[in-house]
C-alpha cells in the first residue's frame, strides 16, 4: 500500500494545502509541523507558479508572494529533505505541469523519490496526457493524483479505474477558493468512483468552514482545504503556525466526527 492510501485507514482524512515559500520557507516550515501537529493526514505543498490556472485570488497571491521572496523548485526540494527529518505523514505536490517540464520529469520525480515526496497533483494536466507523466512517476514510486470535476461525468470511471492515491474530488466549476455553499451532488460522483476503485477520495475546492468539512467527508474518504489556510497565513504572516494549528485541529476535529 502506497503511504497516500495508508493516510486513509484510520478514518475520514483531513488534508491541508500551504504554498511553499508564502511568506518564507522558514514559516512555511513551521506551518506544515503545526498542521502535522494538529492532525492533517496529508499535506498538499504547492511549489509556486507565475500562472496558477487553477487557482483563484487567494492561492495566486500566495503564489505571488513566494516567487517575489525568491523560492525556486530546488529550494523546495531541500525544504522537504529538511522537513522530512521529522514530519511523518504523508506530502504531496500540487503544481503546474510548466514547473515539471523546465526542472524535467525524470528528475522531478527522482528527486520527489529522493526527498520523499509522495505524490503529485498537476490540475492543468488532463487524463488524456496524464501518461508522459505518470510513467515517470511510477518509475520512482510517485503516486499521480487523479482529479474529478462535476463536468468529468462519463470519464469518471475510466479516470478512476486508473488511480493512484487517491482521488481528487473537485466540489465546484471553477478555480479555488472559498464558498458559502457547495451545491454539487458529491455523492453521485463518489458512487461512480467507488464502483470502480478501492483508491480512496477527497473533497476540496469551496471548503472553509468544518461543517462543510464534514459534510463533504461523510460523503467521500476526506476533505480538502487551501484558501482558508493560506487566508490565515496572509493574515498572521511569520506568525501564522499557532493560528493553522487551531485551524486543522478543529477541521480536523470536524471529519473525525463524520
Amino acid at each position: 500500500m502506497s503511504n497516500i492510501r495508508a493516510a486513509f485507514e484510520n478514518g475520514k482524512a483531513f488534508i491541508p494545502f500551504i504554498t511553499c515559500g508564502d511568506p518564507d520557507l522558514e514559516t512555511t516550515g513551521r506551518v506544515v509541523r503545526a498542521a502535522a501537529e494538529a492532525g492533517a493526514d496529508l499535506i498538499e505543498l504547492g511549489i509556486p507558479f507565475s500562472d496558477p490556472t487553477a487557482e483563484g485570488p487567494v492561492i495566486q497571491g500566495a503564489n505571488i508572494r513566494a516567487l517575489a521572496g525568491g523560492v525556486t523548485t530546488d529550494k523546495i526540494f531541500s525544504f522537504v529533505a529538511e522537513l522530512r527529518r521529522d514530519v511523518k505523514i504523508p506530502l504531496v505536490f500540487m503544481t503546474y505541469a510548466n514547473v515539471v517540464y523546465s526542472y524535467d520529469p525524470e528528475r522531478f520525480m527522482a528527486r520527489c523519490c529522493e526527498t520523499g515526496v509522495d505524490g503529485v497533483i498537476l490540475p492543468d494536466v488532463p487524463y488524456e496526457e496524464k501518461d508522459e507523466f505518470s510513467a515517470v512517476a511510477r518509475q520512482y514510486g510517485i503516486d499521480m493524483i487523479s482529479l474529478v470535476a462535476p463536468t468529468s461525468a462519463d470519464r469518471i470511471a475510466m479516470i478512476s479505474r486508473d488511480a493512484d492515491g487517491f482521488i481528487y474530488i473537485v466540489s465546484s466549476l471553477g478555480v479555488t477558493g472559498v464558498r458559502s455553499e457547495i451545491t454539487t451532488n458529491i455523492g453521485d460522483i463518489v458512487k461512480v468512483v467507488r464502483e470502480n476503485t478501492s483508491v480512496p477520495c477527497a473533497v476540496g475546492f469551496g471548503i472553509s468552514k468544518p461543517e462543510q468539512a464534514a459534510a463533504m467527508a461523510a460523503q467521500s474518504d476526506g476533505a480538502i482545504v487551501g484558501s482558508a489556510i493560506i487566508r490565515i497565513i496572509e493574515q498572521y504572516g511569520t506568525e501564522a503556525a499557532p493560528h493553522v494549528y487551531e485551524y486543522v485541529k478543529a477541521m480536523k476535529d470536524a471529519v473525525r466526527g463524520v
